[in-house]
């Protein structure tokens, strides 16, 4: 029997929608059911948030937008949190929310609450659908717009009447009761309700519109290719923005190999880092656009992470590329603002001709010496004797069981962070963080976003104890879908990023410290593989057993008790 929920789901299925992710409820059953049928896989998680940030996933690691589905009142107000950080990471998400049926609007319905006016400051674009023969028109538009221009999360409001059949939608209004008789009135105005829900349910829908972008002028190439050929001391900054077109990253990276220019990398694009042609460098970032004369900021604003601006050279010249307008200029003027997808700036970057080069190897020398010098220093901290397991050196042993195509996903603070200094990605798309959000939480959603598009990678989920909290009952999910997979948790009982400036500043632990839990019997218990390293002569051993586990299928989660160091002192962000 077609309904409402029929239409959303072949709506979803023009668009290559392979997953939609939920928590169910009453309002929603009807797409749930609907998706399945079409086909659409259905995963169901433990917490709305989850269901949002796995869209997140599927969004930044395939063509297709990520969708979640979510039912009314307290089921969207769980999603906030992740709506926000997808809004912040500039991600495209469709998420469809159910509500109480037309009539009820305003009434005291269950569940019945202004869902527009929460989900207005979060989104690129929210509607509600008020008629049957509007549900695939309304969907089409809100997926084109959340993927256009600047890319972004799109609500979508359902209400229940438009999405069970007409036949119980009757008997919902009380239209086909034969007991106690409504009023004249009443059974009029139920009636006209009706049928304007229901009139034109068949129309076909209108032609989807096309995604828009800004795109870039050869104009604007030609000045940027004289800025880089004219400069001794550039520096690319490369940012998630830039990973967008995930069918594009691969020529993406070829393009950038071929350009003699040093570049740092964060967010998305982290996993350009797998590529070891390009000139990547980790350390000492900030030393270097102190000294750059050319900053080209690909897709990155000039927000926290680059001190507003003044960590660049004041008489360095910047050359700004952005889908976004505000972005562009924020908190710095760039002497060359390109309001275009940055990386489909440097893919159709056209090939120089002409034999002349960047001559910037004396520079590169510079930059790599730094590296180097800093990665002693990485290897002569991880040599530090502590209590436990030395986190960097975990780490380090780590990087020598990851293989090409694995995905590593980051949920946590001081731990991960360490992480970022050492891991080395192993494919393009083969880094997931939250983005400048900071948001704690998303790790199962990425976990099951990753590996739902990527069936065969390992994908590691990176935690920090405290961010593990959040994931842990999600290993319910896990199990029951299936999903094998390798959970790393840093266990020191702490919050300690936090602690870390926290103590000292105010000499007072309070709100930081944890128990000394044993995640890997709670795992267990749930239905997945728990296993534990406490010294580091068992690293390699269980780094093994876990490879072996996931390989057959299981989920596996990893407590791993960590010493004290001083890698991260300072590291305070405001």
């Amino acid at each position: 029997m077609r309904h409402g929920g029929s239409i959303v789901a072949e709506t979803l299925q023009q668009h290559d929608v392979e997953f939609i992710f939920t928590l169910c409820g009453g309002h929603i059953s009807p797409i749930l059911v609907a998706c399945r049928e079409k086909g659409i896989r259905v995963v169901d998680v433990r917490h709305e948030a989850t269901a949002v940030f796995a869209a997140d996933a599927v969004s930044r690691l395939s063509p297709a937008i990520g969708v979640a589905a979510v039912t009314a009142g307290p089921g969207l107000t769980n999603t906030l949190t992740a709506v926000k950080n997808i809004q912040m990471a500039q991600v495209p998400v469709l998420l469809l929310g159910g509500a109480t049926a037309t009539i009820l609007k305003g009434r005291g319905s269950l569940q019945d609450i202004d869902q527009m006016a929460l989900l207005r400051p979060l989104t690129k674009h929210q509607v509600i659908i008020k008629r049957g023969k509007d549900i695939a028109n309304e969907i089409n538009k809100a997926i084109i717009i959340a993927q256009s221009g600047v890319p972004g999360p799109v609500f979508v409001e359902l209400p229940l009447d438009l999405l069970y059949p007409q036949d119980l939608v009757r008997e919902l209004y009380g239209l086909n009761t034969d007991g106690q008789k409504m009023s004249w009135w009443l059974e009029k105005y139920l009636q006209r309700n009706l049928n304007r829900i229901f009139a034109g349910f068949e129309t076909a829908p209108k032609p989807v519109p096309e995604i828009t972008c800004p795109m870039p002028v050869p104009s604007d190439m030609r000045k940027v290719s004289k800025m880089m050929y004219n400069s001794k001391r550039p520096v690319l900054l490369i940012g998630s923005q830039t990973m967008l077109n995930v069918t594009q990253v691969d020529n993406l990276a070829q393009k950038l190999a071929s350009l003699n220019i040093p570049m740092f990398v964060s967010g998305m694009a982290r996993g350009l880092l797998s590529k070891e042609e390009l000139n990547i460098f980790r350390h000492q970032r900030k030393k270097a656009l102190q000294e750059a004369d050319l900053v080209i900021l690909a897709g990155v604003p000039c927000d926290f992470r680059l001190g507003y601006g003044r960590q660049i050279n004041r008489e360095a010249e910047i050359i700004s590329i952005n889908r976004s307008r505000s972005d562009l200029y924020l908190n710095r003027k760039p002497t060359l603002a390109i309001q275009a997808d940055p990386g489909s700036f440097f893919s159709s970057l056209p090939e120089n001709k002409s034999g002349d080069r960047i001559d910037s190897d004396t520079w590169i020398d510079t930059l790599r010496e730094r590296d180097k010098k800093r990665l002693d220093q990485i290897h002569e901290q991880s040599e530090i004797n502590t209590d436990y397991v030395n986190p960097l050196k975990f780490f380090t042993k780590l990087n020598n069981h990851l293989k090409d195509g694995d995905i590593l996903i980051a949920d946590g603070g001081d731990f991960v962070a360490t992480a970022s200094y050492i891991l080395r990605p192993r494919s393009n798309l083969g880094w997931l963080d939250p983005g400048p959000f900071g948001t704690l939480g998303v790790g199962a959603g990425f976990i099951l976003g990753g590996k739902l598009t990527h069936p065969d990678a390992t994908v590691w989920g990176i935690y920090g104890d405290g961010a593990f909290g959040y994931s842990m009952v999600e290993f319910d999910t896990f199990v029951r879908h299936n999903i094998p997979m390798i959970a790393i948790i840093g266990n020191d009982s702490g919050w300690t990023q936090i602690a870390r400036d926290q103590v000292e500043i105010f000499k007072d632990p309070v709100a930081t410290e944890l128990g000394n839990t044993k995640y890997h019997e709670v795992v267990a218990a749930l239905g997945g593989k728990g296993l534990q390293i406490t010294d580091k002569k068992e690293i390699d051993d269980v780094l093994n057993t876990a490879k072996e586990f996931a390989a057959t299928g299981e989920s596996v989660a990893i407590n791993m008790k960590i010493g004290e160091t001083d890698f991260r002192k300072g590291s305070i962000s405001i």
